[in-house]
C-alpha cells in the first residue's frame, strides 16, 4: 500500500447525499477477480446512458476534471452494501482522497485499508469546498501530518483516528501490519510442538 502524506490537485464536486456503493460501482461490473481495473466503471450509470454514450452534464465526463485527485461529496458517502469494489474503483480512477461531512463506517474502513484517504469536514466547510471545486482552476492540498485541507484562503482541520493515520502515513495494509510482528510470529512458531499445524 502506498504511503499517504500530502495530496494535491483538482477537486471533483459531487454535492449529493447518500451516495451508495451501488451508485459508485454498479453491480454489473463486479466480475473482475483482480483489485485493479475498476476505474472506468466508477459512477457508470450516472456517466453513461443506455446506449453507452456519456452524459455531457455529469461532472466526471467534463474534460477539465479528468486528472482530479480529490472527490468532494455529501453526507453518508459510501452507504449501502459493503462491497470493497467501490473504493477500489475510486482509487483506480485516480482519486487519492474523498472529502465529505460523513461516511458509512464500512466504506470508511475499506478506504483506509487501501490507502484512499477519507476526510471528514463540517457541512459548512464541505459546502464551501464544493463551491471552490466548481472552478477547475482551484487546487486543493490535503496534509495528513498536519490534518489540514487548504484551497487558496480556505483552510480546515480534520480529525482522524491515530491508528488509521499511522497506517496511512506508513503505507500499512492489513498484511503490512501483521508483518511488523514477523519476528514474534516466527519465535512463536518455533516453539510450537511439531505435531501442531505450522505456518511454515
Amino acid at each position: 500500500m502506498k504511503q499517504v502524506t500530502t495530496i494535491a490537485g483538482r477537486m471533483v464536486p459531487l454535492p449529493r447525499n447518500n451516495v451508495d456503493t451501488d451508485q459508485i460501482m454498479p453491480k454489473q461490473h463486479l466480475k473482475r477477480v483482480e483489485r485493479s481495473g475498476f476505474g472506468p466503471y466508477v459512477f457508470h450509470d450516472w456517466r453513461y446512458d443506455e446506449e453507452g454514450e456519456p452524459h455531457e452534464g455529469f461532472i466526471l465526463n467534463h474534460p477539465d476534471y479528468q486528472d482530479s485527485t480529490v472527490l468532494v461529496s455529501g453526507h453518508n458517502f459510501g452507504s449501502g452494501s459493503s462491497r470493497e469494489h467501490a473504493p477500489w474503483g475510486l482509487e483506480d480512477w485516480g482519486f487519492e482522497a474523498i472529502v465529505a461531512p460523513s461516511f458509512a463506517d464500512i466504506f470508511y474502513n475499506n478506504c483506509i485499508n487501501i490507502g484512499l484517504l477519507p476526510v471528514v469536514l463540517s457541512e459548512v466547510e464541505v459546502t464551501e469546498l464544493n463551491e471552490l471545486a466548481h472552478d477547475p482552476a482551484n487546487h486543493v492540498v490535503i496534509d495528513l501530518d498536519k490534518q489540514t485541507v487548504t484551497c487558496g484562503e480556505f483552510q480546515a482541520h480534520f480529525e482522524i483516528d491515530g491508528h488509521a493515520k499511522h497506517r496511512l502515513v506508513n503505507g500499512l495494509d492489513n498484511i503490512g501490519l501483521t508483518l511488523q510482528h514477523d519476528e514474534a510470529i516466527a519465535s512463536y512458531e518455533a516453539q510450537r510442538p511439531g505435531f501442531k499445524p505450522s505456518l511454515g
